[in-house]
């Protein structure tokens, strides 16, 4: 049964929703979350599994990402529960000499804010990944990115706050928000009314219709990724892999254009290969196209020649959350007291999951959080 009043309402059951549930649920803070179909039923179950640091812009969003990364190594032992979490260590593969000089600039920079980050002519970045094409003109390389599940860990966060006294409903849409004076007062949805003083909004790339039910613009749209899932097979990757056109594509949707598509990679704990991504503005649409899937499928083999030989068992698209600067929106909005925004990480998700939820909850619980969250705030966008 579908409470009637929540000191605090979540509306997403995606990664970043789970996380503030579960890190609510720690402090004992009461949380309903609200998802309109199944837990991790968009996004989070259809995206990769990196725990990447090296594609954080220098400055705060990287700090938060190291912290977020620091959360991660005892994160199986708080939820108690397998996420296949893997420390496995990040390249970014170079392949231009355009793209060279580019990321040794990025990189110094993540080194100033304490990235363990090296650059590497091609003939080392083959010591660490010989699998990597002859053409490549170099790489960056850090030991502190790692990969996890991402479905498994949508389910531990949101199994172990439900163990805390979370309230979950799914199959449960909101179709309204009241709000009174300036202030939230309820969320009205498709079983009811819930009396609330503090909804979060952490429904991705839909957080922009739930803002609308609050009076606000939030200017987020949603991006398709294509993405390839192969058979199994022996060891063949080390790290997790991107090409520098998937760190330029973005932040800058132009480059996307110039650059061509990006390349993610990983192999995981089954062995089968998760190959991305196409970055394409095509509304709500989740289709997976020809076009899309041979695009993906000839850059991993120009970067990567040996997976040629692999069969591909399945492809899927997922909708990421995209902001104007590739960076998320996160805390209290101007104007609507109550309202506290947690959507827009994009390819950020899964990384910074365990930072967002516990920022999120330090400033339901305290007000204040241990990271400033003014560079993430909506207001922004409004400068």
């Amino acid at each position: 049964m579908m409470p009637h009043t929540a000191d605090v309402v979540i509306i997403g059951g995606g990664v970043i929703g789970s996380s503030i549930a579960y890190a609510l649920a720690v402090r004992r803070i009461p949380v309903l979350l609200l998802e309109k179909r199944g837990i991790c039923s968009a996004t989070s179950c259809s995206c990769e599994g990196f725990v990447f640091l090296q594609s954080k812009k220098p400055g705060v969003h990287l700090r938060m990402a190291l912290e977020s990364a620091r959360r991660f190594k005892s994160l199986e032992d708080e939820l108690e529960t397998g996420i296949e979490y893997v420390n496995c260590g990040g390249m970014v593969a170079i392949e231009s000499r355009e793209e060279f000089e580019a990321m040794s600039v990025f990189a110094e920079q993540q080194l100033n804010i304490g990235l363990d980050v090296r650059l590497l002519d091609g003939q080392s970045a083959r010591t660490i990944e010989p699998e990597l094409s002859e053409r490549i003109a170099g790489a960056t390389y850090s030991p502190q990115d790692s990969q996890v599940n991402p479905m498994l860990l949508t389910y531990a966060f949101i199994d172990k706050a439900r163990k805390l006294g979370a309230q979950v409903c799914t199959e449960t849409a909101v179709t309204a928000i009241g709000v009174q004076n300036g202030a939230v007062e309820s969320v009205i949805t498709s079983r009811g009314v819930i009396q609330t003083r503090v909804v979060i909004n952490a429904a991705g790339p839909f957080a922009p219709e739930i803002g609308r039910m609050a009076g606000l613009a939030i200017p987020i749209t949603p991006r398709r990724g294509q993405l390839i899932v192969t058979e199994a097979a022996p060891p063949l990757l080390k790290s997790v892999i991107l090409s520098a056109a998937y760190i330029a594509a973005k932040f800058n949707p132009d480059c996307a254009r110039w650059a061509g598509e990006g390349i993610s990679v990983e192999q995981t704990a089954s062995g089968n290969l998760v190959i991305g991504s196409t970055r394409e503005f095509v509304g709500y649409d989740t289709a997976v196209t020809a076009q899309g899937i041979k695009a993906v499928s000839r850059r991993i083999v120009s970067l990567i020649p040996r997976l040629a030989g692999l069969n591909i068992i399945r492809t899927f698209a997922g909708l990421r959350p995209y902001t104007p600067d590739g960076l998320p929106i996160l805390g209290a909005v101007e104007g609507v007291e109550g309202f506290i925004m947690a959507a827009g990480h994009e390819g950020d998700g899964i990384a910074l999951s365990p930072v967002t939820g516990d920022l999120i909850a330090q400033l339901v619980d305290k007000g204040r959080t241990d990271i400033s969250l003014d560079d993430f705030g909506l207001e922004r966008f409004n400068a």
